[in-house]
C-alpha cells in the first residue's frame, strides 16, 4: 500500500467544515493544495481544476511512456505481412474485397 506524503497546506476536517467550502475554492484557485485530514491522516485534498488537468495530462503521458518502454522491450522485430494478418483472422483477401464491392453496391461505405 502506497502511502501519501501531503505537499500542501493540511487542515483538519473541522478546520475545513470552518472555512467552508468557499474559502477552500478560493485557497484552491490562489494556487494552494489543501490536504485535508482526520485524525491526522491525509483522507481529501482541495486543488484547482487547472492542477488537476495537468495531473490528469501526466497521468496519461506516464501511461504511455510505460507502453513505448513496455513494446520496446518486448518487440522480437518480425513484421508479418497484410495478408498474414487477414488469414490470421481467418479471412482470405478475395473474401474481404468482395464483401467490400457488396457493401458498395448496396450504397454502404
Amino acid at each position: 500500500m502506497t502511502t501519501f506524503a501531503p505537499s500542501g497546506r493540511t487542515i483538519s476536517v473541522t478546520a475545513a467544515s470552518a472555512r467552508g467550502v468557499a474559502g477552500l475554492i478560493k485557497d484552491a484557485e490562489a494556487g494552494a493544495d489543501i490536504i485535508v485530514s482526520r485524525r491526522g491522516k491525509p483522507v481529501a485534498a482541495v486543488v484547482s481544476t487547472r492542477q488537476l488537468d495537468q495531473l490528469r495530462t501526466l497521468e496519461g503521458d506516464l501511461r504511455d511512456a510505460a507502453l513505448v518502454i513496455i513494446r520496446a522491450a518486448t518487440d522480437t522485430g518480425a513484421r508479418g505481412s497484410l495478408d498474414e494478418a487477414i488469414a490470421a483472422f481467418g479471412f482470405s483477401r478475395a473474401e474481404l474485397e468482395s464483401e467490400l464491392d457488396a457493401d458498395l453496391a448496396a450504397g454502404r461505405e
